[in-house]
């Protein structure tokens, strides 16, 4: 892998050369989903610029909002009132002797925009600050947290205390547009991590930090499949449990035997055309696809091949006709080479391809894509 000597510094995850991080965490984020397909396009070619155009996003956003009226919702709480307003807290209007001052201790919602929702957008909005460069796209977004600040939008999110993503009570029913803004900000406070370090380098990380390199190299995998094959007539399915199918078992055994997990599922159903159904089980792996062999030499991993093999062939004879020929998918990034190999194994075909992940946006989006539809010829090494 031979690296251009004006193109950017090459980080590490683990062992794993990574050109890149913002790709990643774009790829794995829901924001990637809800854009254009020529704003996904745009955001990929300048992977660099990623925290200024989503903080151009995000800005947008909030603004076409404040245009507009913030969301209003509704917010638990307690006060002590001269009348009864909700529910009494009998205990509290008792203990603290309320009644002998004529109030009451009263629990009612109130129609508020201090919501989760705007509190958790106005967090991005300061949040971005740790990233973005730009010093009039900064101001922009500090004007904007003040004026959600002055509309009655408290500071009242602690993403160390709260979390970086939003509660379940944000993410219900909402207008495409305020999706968008969600899903910007939520990519803000990812994007807000790997900062301990200026320039778009990613840091050297310990051997512990490859396990959430290895669930970040998933999720963009997986998000970037949904977003770009759902509308192509695929169905992408996550972290999906197949079963063993036992017949005869002893009593303690089904407790007993290992749960089977399938990373990533693509699923395409064309109706009227049962030829062009598929099913494509892909594992991803966040290691060298290749280990030293027992005699020398190098091979692929046989535990990650028997693992395939066990989840295509354990659901040939169940109700699903997909199982019947359905295809497995190794998919790790590449250390040195890259590879893109095949074959047919007992009716299932089984391939065996690496990602370059220090490579740019262009190759890695074919890399991916050529997991769908394998260039002519049986495998090979090298585009």
């Amino acid at each position: 892998m031979t690296q251009h000597p004006d193109a950017p510094a090459i980080g590490f995850i683990g062992r794993i050369p990574v050109r890149n991080i913002w790709l990643l965490l774009l790829y794995a984020s829901q924001l990637y989903k809800e854009l254009p397909e020529a704003a996904r396009v745009e955001l990929e070619d300048a992977p660099d610029d990623i925290p200024e155009l989503v903080a151009e996003i995000l800005a947008n956003a909030v603004e076409r909002r404040l245009r507009r009226n913030l969301s209003f919702g509704y917010e638990r709480r307690e006060a002590n009132l001269s009348r009864v307003r909700g529910r009494i807290n009998v205990l509290r209007t008792e203990r603290r002797q309320l009644l002998q001052r004529g109030k009451v201790a009263c629990i009612f919602d109130e129609l508020t925009v201090d919501t989760p929702r705007n509190r958790y957008v106005k967090a991005a909005l300061l949040r971005l600050g740790q990233v973005v460069k730009d010093t009039e796209l900064l101001r922009r977004c500090r004007n904007l947290s003040a004026r959600l600040e002055r509309a009655g939008v408290s500071s009242d999110w602690d993403a160390g205390r709260n979390g970086r993503h939003p509660p379940p009570d944000v993410l219900g029913w909402m207008e495409s547009d305020e999706r968008r803004m969600l899903a910007a900000a939520q990519l803000a406070f990812d994007l807000a991590i790997p900062t301990e370090q200026s320039g778009h380098a990613l840091l050297a990380m310990a051997d512990r930090e490859a396990n959430r390199g290895w669930k970040l190299y998933e999720d963009a995998v997986a998000g970037f499949y949904d977003a770009i094959l759902s509308h192509r007539g695929w169905r992408v399915r996550c972290q999906g449990k197949i079963e063993w199918p036992l017949d005869d078992q002893t009593a303690g055994l089904p407790d007993l035997m290992p749960s089977m997990f399938t990373d990533i599922a693509l699923e395409r159903r064309l109706p009227g055309v049962p030829t062009a159904a598929r099913r494509i089980v892909i594992d991803t792996k966040f290691t060298s696809i290749v280990a030293s062999g027992w005699y020398g030499g190098e091979s692929f991993r046989s535990g990650n091949i028997y693992q395939m093999y066990a989840y295509l062939r354990s659901q040939e004879e169940g109700g699903d006709l997909l199982w019947r020929n359905a295809a497995g998918v190794l998919l790790y990034p590449s250390l040195e080479a890259d590879y893109n190999e095949a074959a047919t194994i007992q009716g299932h075909e089984i391939r065996f391809a690496t990602v370059d992940l220090a490579a740019d946006s262009r190759t890695i989006r074919r890399q991916l894509l050529r997991v769908v539809d394998p260039a002519p010829g049986r495998g090979g090494t090298g585009e």
